[in-house]
Protein backbone atom coordinates (compact mmCIF):
# COMPACT_ATOMS: atom_id res chain seq x y z
CA UNK A 1 0.00 0.00 0.00
CA UNK A 2 1.54 3.54 -0.58
CA UNK A 3 2.59 5.85 2.24
CA UNK A 4 1.64 8.60 -0.05
CA UNK A 5 -1.19 10.11 2.22
CA UNK A 6 -2.23 13.66 0.58
CA UNK A 7 -5.65 14.40 0.84
CA UNK A 8 -6.69 10.80 2.42
CA UNK A 9 -9.05 10.84 5.42
CA UNK A 10 -8.18 9.39 8.26
CA UNK A 11 -11.16 7.88 9.90
CA UNK A 12 -10.19 4.10 10.84
CA UNK A 13 -7.53 2.24 11.80
CA UNK A 14 -8.54 -0.75 9.38
CA UNK A 15 -8.05 2.27 6.84
CA UNK A 16 -4.01 1.72 7.15
CA UNK A 17 -1.27 -1.61 6.52
CA UNK A 18 0.94 -1.90 9.11
CA UNK A 19 3.45 -0.61 6.42
CA UNK A 20 1.84 2.97 6.62
CA UNK A 21 1.30 2.92 10.41
CA UNK A 22 5.10 2.23 10.90
CA UNK A 23 5.69 5.10 8.32
CA UNK A 24 3.54 7.49 10.61
CA UNK A 25 5.62 6.75 13.62
CA UNK A 26 9.03 6.79 12.07
CA UNK A 27 7.59 10.39 10.94
CA UNK A 28 6.64 11.23 14.31
CA UNK A 29 9.94 10.40 15.80
CA UNK A 30 11.52 13.18 13.65
CA UNK A 31 8.80 15.41 14.80
CA UNK A 32 9.80 15.41 18.27
CA UNK A 33 12.22 18.26 18.57
CA UNK A 34 9.61 20.32 16.80
CA UNK A 35 6.85 19.44 19.26
CA UNK A 36 9.22 20.37 22.55
CA UNK A 37 9.77 23.78 20.73
CA UNK A 38 13.42 23.21 20.53
CA UNK A 39 13.39 23.23 16.61
CA UNK A 40 11.01 25.46 14.56
CA UNK A 41 9.12 24.32 11.32
CA UNK A 42 6.91 26.83 8.92
CA UNK A 43 6.28 23.28 7.02
CA UNK A 44 2.31 24.25 6.87
CA UNK A 45 2.75 27.93 7.08
CA UNK A 46 -0.70 29.42 5.45
CA UNK A 47 -2.43 26.51 6.07
CA UNK A 48 -5.97 25.73 8.16
CA UNK A 49 -7.27 23.38 10.44
CA UNK A 50 -10.93 23.15 11.55
CA UNK A 51 -11.39 21.49 14.58
CA UNK A 52 -14.97 20.56 15.15
CA UNK A 53 -15.66 18.94 18.52
CA UNK A 54 -19.31 17.67 19.22
CA UNK A 55 -17.95 16.46 22.61
CA UNK A 56 -15.49 17.79 25.00
CA UNK A 57 -11.60 17.25 24.93
CA UNK A 58 -8.71 18.20 26.10
CA UNK A 59 -5.39 16.24 25.00
CA UNK A 60 -6.62 15.61 21.81
CA UNK A 61 -8.15 18.98 20.58
CA UNK A 62 -4.71 20.71 22.55
CA UNK A 63 -2.73 18.44 20.67
CA UNK A 64 -3.54 19.06 17.34
CA UNK A 65 -4.04 22.58 17.35
CA UNK A 66 -0.24 22.56 19.25
CA UNK A 67 0.64 19.99 16.11
CA UNK A 68 -0.96 22.99 13.48
CA UNK A 69 1.01 25.54 15.40
CA UNK A 70 4.62 23.90 15.69
CA UNK A 71 4.18 23.63 11.98
CA UNK A 72 3.63 26.87 11.32
CA UNK A 73 -0.40 27.22 10.68
CA UNK A 74 -3.38 27.74 12.20
CA UNK A 75 -6.45 26.22 13.41
CA UNK A 76 -10.25 27.85 13.82
CA UNK A 77 -12.83 25.92 14.65
CA UNK A 78 -15.21 25.06 18.14
CA UNK A 79 -14.79 23.01 21.00
CA UNK A 80 -18.60 22.74 22.21
CA UNK A 81 -21.12 22.77 19.68
CA UNK A 82 -23.62 25.27 21.98
CA UNK A 83 -21.39 28.10 20.75
CA UNK A 84 -22.17 27.07 16.84
CA UNK A 85 -24.72 26.73 14.23
CA UNK A 86 -24.90 23.55 15.51
CA UNK A 87 -27.38 24.89 18.48
CA UNK A 88 -29.55 25.94 16.32
CA UNK A 89 -30.10 23.05 14.34
CA UNK A 90 -28.00 22.70 11.74
CA UNK A 91 -26.92 19.05 10.37
CA UNK A 92 -23.52 17.78 10.44
CA UNK A 93 -23.46 17.76 6.68
CA UNK A 94 -24.31 21.43 6.37
CA UNK A 95 -21.65 22.26 9.28
CA UNK A 96 -18.75 20.14 7.46
CA UNK A 97 -19.25 21.80 4.51
CA UNK A 98 -18.80 25.50 5.76
CA UNK A 99 -15.40 24.19 7.54
CA UNK A 100 -14.68 22.49 4.78
CA UNK A 101 -14.85 26.29 2.83
CA UNK A 102 -12.96 28.03 5.28
CA UNK A 103 -9.75 25.40 5.92
CA UNK A 104 -7.22 22.41 4.57
CA UNK A 105 -8.35 19.86 6.71
CA UNK A 106 -11.06 19.10 9.31
CA UNK A 107 -10.37 17.01 12.62
CA UNK A 108 -13.85 16.04 14.10
CA UNK A 109 -15.03 14.51 17.15
CA UNK A 110 -18.39 13.13 16.99
CA UNK A 111 -20.83 11.31 19.49
CA UNK A 112 -22.00 9.13 17.24
CA UNK A 113 -20.54 6.22 15.54
CA UNK A 114 -19.51 6.33 12.03
CA UNK A 115 -19.74 10.44 12.13
CA UNK A 116 -16.28 10.87 10.41
CA UNK A 117 -17.13 8.79 7.90
CA UNK A 118 -20.05 10.63 6.71
CA UNK A 119 -18.58 13.26 7.12
CA UNK A 120 -15.58 12.44 4.69
CA UNK A 121 -18.59 12.30 2.13
CA UNK A 122 -19.73 15.66 2.21
CA UNK A 123 -15.86 17.32 2.86
CA UNK A 124 -13.09 17.91 -0.76
CA UNK A 125 -10.34 18.52 2.12
CA UNK A 126 -9.18 15.77 4.29
CA UNK A 127 -11.44 14.82 7.57
CA UNK A 128 -9.46 13.35 10.53
CA UNK A 129 -11.09 11.31 12.99
CA UNK A 130 -10.73 12.56 16.39
CA UNK A 131 -13.24 10.29 18.27
CA UNK A 132 -16.68 8.92 17.03
CA UNK A 133 -18.94 8.02 19.51
CA UNK A 134 -17.79 4.20 20.89
CA UNK A 135 -16.48 3.42 17.41
CA UNK A 136 -12.77 4.32 16.64
CA UNK A 137 -10.09 6.78 17.23
CA UNK A 138 -7.15 5.98 15.04
CA UNK A 139 -4.93 8.80 15.85
CA UNK A 140 -5.09 7.78 19.73
CA UNK A 141 -4.16 4.38 18.23
CA UNK A 142 -1.23 5.98 16.31
CA UNK A 143 0.68 7.73 19.56
CA UNK A 144 0.10 4.92 21.98
CA UNK A 145 1.82 2.56 19.16
CA UNK A 146 4.12 5.18 19.25
CA UNK A 147 4.68 5.01 22.89
CA UNK A 148 5.20 1.47 23.11
CA UNK A 149 7.65 1.25 20.68
CA UNK A 150 9.33 4.35 22.21
CA UNK A 151 9.70 2.58 25.82
CA UNK A 152 9.54 -0.98 24.73
CA UNK A 153 11.73 -0.49 21.42
CA UNK A 154 9.16 -2.70 19.80
CA UNK A 155 5.46 -3.13 19.55
CA UNK A 156 5.31 -7.08 18.20
CA UNK A 157 5.47 -9.69 21.40
CA UNK A 158 4.99 -7.53 23.83
CA UNK A 159 2.47 -8.90 26.39
CA UNK A 160 -0.38 -6.20 26.32
CA UNK A 161 -3.03 -6.38 29.20
CA UNK A 162 -6.09 -3.61 28.12
CA UNK A 163 -8.59 -3.10 31.51
CA UNK A 164 -11.38 -1.19 32.36
CA UNK A 165 -14.08 -0.10 30.05
CA UNK A 166 -13.85 -2.24 26.47
CA UNK A 167 -17.39 -2.36 25.02
CA UNK A 168 -17.55 1.61 24.96
CA UNK A 169 -13.89 2.50 24.70
CA UNK A 170 -13.24 3.47 21.33
CA UNK A 171 -9.53 3.78 22.18
CA UNK A 172 -9.31 0.33 23.00
CA UNK A 173 -11.57 -0.97 19.54
CA UNK A 174 -8.37 0.95 17.07
CA UNK A 175 -5.35 -0.06 19.40
CA UNK A 176 -6.29 -3.52 20.45
CA UNK A 177 -6.67 -4.07 16.17
CA UNK A 178 -3.40 -2.22 15.52
CA UNK A 179 -1.78 -4.36 18.59
CA UNK A 180 -2.84 -7.52 16.74
CA UNK A 181 -1.42 -6.44 13.38
CA UNK A 182 1.77 -6.19 15.09
CA UNK A 183 1.89 -8.84 16.30
CA UNK A 184 1.48 -8.34 20.44
CA UNK A 185 0.70 -10.95 22.86
CA UNK A 186 -3.47 -9.40 24.13
CA UNK A 187 -5.22 -9.80 27.64
CA UNK A 188 -8.87 -8.27 27.58
CA UNK A 189 -9.62 -7.80 31.64
CA UNK A 190 -13.52 -6.26 32.09
CA UNK A 191 -16.80 -7.21 33.89
CA UNK A 192 -18.57 -9.44 31.66
CA UNK A 193 -20.61 -7.00 30.49
CA UNK A 194 -17.99 -4.53 29.54
CA UNK A 195 -15.93 -6.77 26.98
CA UNK A 196 -14.74 -6.43 24.10
CA UNK A 197 -17.15 -6.33 21.69
CA UNK A 198 -17.40 -9.87 19.07
CA UNK A 199 -16.30 -7.71 16.06
CA UNK A 200 -13.09 -6.63 17.36
CA UNK A 201 -12.85 -9.85 18.58
CA UNK A 202 -13.36 -11.70 15.28
CA UNK A 203 -11.32 -8.92 13.55
CA UNK A 204 -8.42 -9.73 15.92
CA UNK A 205 -9.21 -13.47 15.29
CA UNK A 206 -8.96 -13.10 11.76
CA UNK A 207 -5.04 -12.19 11.89
CA UNK A 208 -4.20 -15.17 13.66
CA UNK A 209 -4.80 -14.24 17.11
CA UNK A 210 -6.19 -15.74 20.01
CA UNK A 211 -6.57 -12.80 22.98
CA UNK A 212 -7.07 -13.96 26.57
CA UNK A 213 -10.56 -12.79 27.90
CA UNK A 214 -10.63 -12.27 32.02
CA UNK A 215 -12.66 -10.58 34.51
CA UNK A 216 -9.75 -10.50 37.47
CA UNK A 217 -6.38 -8.74 36.49
CA UNK A 218 -4.21 -9.97 39.28
CA UNK A 219 -2.94 -12.86 37.00
CA UNK A 220 -2.68 -11.14 34.16
CA UNK A 221 -0.68 -8.28 35.28
CA UNK A 222 2.17 -10.82 36.78
CA UNK A 223 3.90 -11.38 33.00
CA UNK A 224 2.77 -7.63 31.31
CA UNK A 225 4.69 -5.77 29.52
CA UNK A 226 2.12 -2.84 28.84
CA UNK A 227 -0.60 -2.42 31.02
CA UNK A 228 -3.44 -0.30 29.20
CA UNK A 229 -6.25 1.42 31.69
CA UNK A 230 -8.99 2.45 30.96
CA UNK A 231 -11.92 4.30 32.58
CA UNK A 232 -15.61 3.15 33.08
CA UNK A 233 -16.96 5.93 30.37
CA UNK A 234 -20.23 6.65 32.66
CA UNK A 235 -21.22 9.19 29.60
CA UNK A 236 -21.62 5.90 27.16
CA UNK A 237 -24.19 4.03 29.72
CA UNK A 238 -27.77 4.01 28.32
CA UNK A 239 -28.87 3.34 32.50
CA UNK A 240 -26.74 5.06 35.58
CA UNK A 241 -27.60 1.96 37.06
CA UNK A 242 -25.76 -0.27 35.12
CA UNK A 243 -22.78 2.33 35.07
CA UNK A 244 -22.46 1.93 39.10
CA UNK A 245 -22.49 -1.42 39.32
CA UNK A 246 -19.02 -1.36 36.96
CA UNK A 247 -17.80 1.85 38.36
CA UNK A 248 -14.44 1.32 40.80
CA UNK A 249 -14.08 -2.11 39.52
CA UNK A 250 -9.94 -1.81 38.86
CA UNK A 251 -8.22 0.60 40.44
CA UNK A 252 -4.10 0.50 39.81
CA UNK A 253 -2.33 1.32 43.19
CA UNK A 254 0.78 0.78 45.09
CA UNK A 255 0.15 -3.11 46.55
CA UNK A 256 -1.40 -4.36 42.79
CA UNK A 257 1.78 -3.00 41.34
CA UNK A 258 4.17 -5.53 44.07
CA UNK A 259 5.11 -8.56 41.67
CA UNK A 260 4.98 -6.69 38.38
CA UNK A 261 7.91 -6.89 36.44
CA UNK A 262 10.59 -4.10 36.65
CA UNK A 263 10.41 -2.68 33.09
CA UNK A 264 6.45 -3.33 33.20
CA UNK A 265 5.19 0.22 31.29
CA UNK A 266 1.11 1.61 32.55
CA UNK A 267 -0.76 3.61 30.26
CA UNK A 268 -3.66 5.45 29.98
CA UNK A 269 -5.68 7.56 27.35
CA UNK A 270 -6.87 9.73 30.00
CA UNK A 271 -8.69 11.43 31.70
CA UNK A 272 -8.29 9.34 34.42
CA UNK A 273 -11.32 9.51 37.27
CA UNK A 274 -9.86 6.99 40.40
CA UNK A 275 -8.25 4.20 37.75
CA UNK A 276 -4.73 4.82 38.85
CA UNK A 277 -4.03 6.04 42.61
CA UNK A 278 -1.63 9.33 42.42
CA UNK A 279 1.22 7.70 43.90
CA UNK A 280 1.52 5.17 40.82
CA UNK A 281 2.25 8.70 38.99
CA UNK A 282 5.78 8.75 40.48
CA UNK A 283 6.93 5.12 39.71
CA UNK A 284 9.38 4.43 36.16
CA UNK A 285 6.38 2.55 35.66
CA UNK A 286 3.79 5.56 34.72
CA UNK A 287 4.43 6.40 31.08
CA UNK A 288 0.79 7.91 30.88
CA UNK A 289 1.72 11.88 31.06
CA UNK A 290 4.51 11.30 28.23
CA UNK A 291 2.01 9.66 26.12
CA UNK A 292 -0.58 12.51 25.96
CA UNK A 293 3.08 14.42 24.86
CA UNK A 294 3.20 11.85 22.44
CA UNK A 295 -0.10 13.08 20.29
CA UNK A 296 1.69 16.05 19.88
CA UNK A 297 4.91 14.82 17.30
CA UNK A 298 2.25 11.82 16.09
CA UNK A 299 -0.24 14.29 15.02
CA UNK A 300 1.83 16.74 13.59
CA UNK A 301 3.58 13.85 11.49
CA UNK A 302 -0.45 12.96 10.11
CA UNK A 303 -0.88 16.86 9.54
CA UNK A 304 1.96 16.79 7.50
CA UNK A 305 1.35 13.55 5.46
CA UNK A 306 -2.15 14.36 4.34
CA UNK A 307 -1.80 18.17 3.58
CA UNK A 308 1.47 17.36 1.39
CA UNK A 309 4.24 18.76 3.66
CA UNK A 310 5.80 14.88 4.44
CA UNK A 311 6.08 11.90 2.35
Amino acid sequence: MSTDFKGMDVVSIRDFSREQIEHVLRLAEKMVPIAKGEERSVMLEGRILGTVFYEPSTRTRLSFESAMSRLGGKCLGFGEPKISSVAKGETLADTIRMIDSYCDAIVLRHTQEGAARLAGHFARKPVINAGDGAGQHPTQTMLDLFTIRKEKKKIEGNHVVIVGDLKYGRTVHSLSEALAMFGAELTFVAPPNLQIPKEHLKAIEAMGHKPKISSTLGEALKDADVLYVTRIQKERFPDLAEYQKVAGTYRIDMPMLKDVKSDLIIMHPLPRVGEIAPEVDETPHAKYFEQAFNGVPVRMALLGLVLGGLK
